[in-house]
């Protein structure tokens, strides 16, 4: 047979074998699909008939509870309204114990009302006959004493004030007395913190100025040709020069304290400058004048900042910048006022013033001294024209006035002003002491920065406020100069009374020289 014949017949017969197969499948599924069906059915009839009989049991049981229940709502209804029948007969019991009540009180009430309209007219009936009583009583009375009742009144009435005017005598005297102690006791105390609070060093050295030299020969140069140097000088500056046998210093004389100063800061100019004749003598002089007022303008600026003074006249503030040349009985009177400033408000302050007022008035009360040089008068009357002049306050116008009590003190700033310039004046180191403590004073102190080992030489200077010491720098090394400082400083405390505060000032140098050769 031929090969290829073979497998078409071998194809064809697989095929036919498939094919048969496929059908015999599909008839074979389609039986085991009806019996499914058929045996679902079944099932479900069967699930069917049991819920009927499951909803039917369900239903009668929902039955029987909705019966117990509507029964147990009934049985309790029924309860409840027993129960509040029961609690109305209470309340209808009670009601009718409080109506009872009620009226035998009302019953009582109406007894103790027929009682008290009964005391009533026995108190009234006891009246009418105390008022017969009295009556004739002060008919027996008027027969004895001869007098009628408005005359034993007025009587009895003069007796009372009499006594009430001696009792009324005596409390304000005894008011008075512990018033003023109280008052005395709040003004120490004031007057003693306000010093407390103030400590100012305002001693000036001297009121002549000394200019130093740095040799003789300079005397004559500032003399000059037949004296027409000094002549200028003292021509332009109105201060007059004293020219003695003291070496390397020349004394300048004069009451005007700002004259003073110009003619000490030209002079200086002079000699730093060397060329001494009339013509630089003038330009030296405008130089000095126009420093000097920027001095005087610059102080014065300084002094109302520090006393917290606003809106003051320029041409005051100038005056008050004079002030810082000027001194009384070697006190500074800028810091002077300065202080009295301070006081001043610090008093007030204390006393729930306002401070700015007073311390304005303190700082202007001695104004009048930058002009008693050149205007006649007291400085109290130059100083109240001036403080008028340039729209002061009455007020401070009045303390400026009142400040020596050459009119009486009318108001509270006034007399805080009176009682701060006293304590500034007053107050120990303020003004200048006598000549021999103040020699004795500075005597100690050098002896006292004598003793200690290393001290080479000491000088006390700036009226005893500084102790300058020159120490050996082959004893005394560097970093042991602050203990010696110290040291010294603890001596002083301990040795020497003074005011305000000492300053040591301790130098050590040491020198090499070699000469070229």
């Amino acid at each position: 047979m031929d090969p290829v014949l073979a497998i078409f017949l071998i194809i064809a017969v697989s095929m036919i074998v498939g094919v048969c197969a496929f059908f015999a499948g599909v008839q074979y599924r389609k039986k085991v699909g009806e019996d499914k069906i058929g045996s679902a059915e079944t099932e479900a009839q069967k699930i069917i008939e049991e819920a009927q009989r499951s909803a039917e049991a369900t239903k009668k049981e929902a039955v029987i509870a909705g019966k117990d229940e509507a029964h147990r709502l009934l049985t309790n209804a029924e309860h409840e309204i027993t129960d509040r029948r029961k609690e109305m007969q209470r309340q209808e019991r009670r009601i009718q114990q409080k109506e009872e009540s009620v009226e035998k009180k009302l019953d009582s009430l109406e007894k103790k009302e027929e009682a008290v309209s009964q005391k009533l007219k026995n108190a009234e009936q006891r009246l009418e006959e105390a008022e017969k009583i009295k009556q004739s009583e002060f008919e027996m009375l008027e027969k004895i004493s001869g007098l009628t009742s408005e005359q034993a009144k007025a009587y009895i009435l003069n007796n009372l004030d009499n006594e009430l005017s001696h009792e009324k005598a005596v409390k304000i005297m005894e008011f008075q007395q512990k018033t003023r102690e109280e008052s005395e006791k709040t003004a120490r105390e004031i007057v003693s913190l306000a010093i407390q609070r103030i400590a100012a060093d305002h001693v000036s050295e001297s009121t002549v100025s000394v200019v130093p030299l740095p040799n003789d020969e300079m005397k004559g140069r500032i003399i000059g040709r037949e004296g027409r140097n000094i002549r200028a000088i003292e021509t332009l500056t109105g201060v007059d020069l004293i020219i003695d046998d003291t070496p390397e210093a020349i004394t300048l004389s004069c009451f005007e304290p700002v004259k003073r100063e110009i003619a000490k800061v030209t002079l200086e100019k002079l000699i730093a400058d060397g060329r001494i004749h009339p013509a630089r003598i003038e330009e030296m002089y405008e130089k000095a004048k126009r420093e000097v007022d920027f001095i005087i303008k610059s102080e014065g600026e300084r002094a109302i900042i520090e006393a917290g003074v606003n809106n003051m006249h320029p041409e005051l503030v100038k005056l008050l910048g004079r002030l810082h040349f000027r001194t009384s009985y070697g006190q500074n009177v800028l810091d002077h006022s300065l202080e009295v400033a301070y006081l001043a408000g610090i008093m007030a302050s204390e006393l729930g013033l306002e401070p700015t007022m007073a311390r304005r008035a303190g700082l202007l009360h001695d104004i009048g001294k930058a002009l008693d040089h050149e205007i006649e008068g007291s400085h109290i009357e130059i100083g109240v024209d001036v403080a008028r002049k340039y729209k002061e306050s009455e007020l401070v116008v009045h303390a400026i006035h009142a400040h020596h009590g050459d009119v009486e003190a009318k108001t509270i700033i006034a007399c805080l002003v009176q009682a701060a310039d006293a304590i500034s004046a007053a107050r120990p180191g303020a003004r200048r002491e006598n000549l021999e403590n103040y020699i004795k004073r500075l005597e100690k102190l050098e002896e006292v920065a004598s003793s200690f080992n290393g001290v080479e030489r000491c000088f006390a200077i700036q009226a005893g406020r500084e102790v300058r010491i020159i120490v050996k720098p082959e004893v005394v090394k560097d970093d042991s100069m602050v203990l010696l400082a110290r040291d010294i400083c603890k001596k002083i405390e301990d040795e020497v009374a003074y005011p305000g505060q000492i300053k040591v000032n301790l130098i050590r140098e040491s020198r090499a020289v070699e000469y070229a050769k």
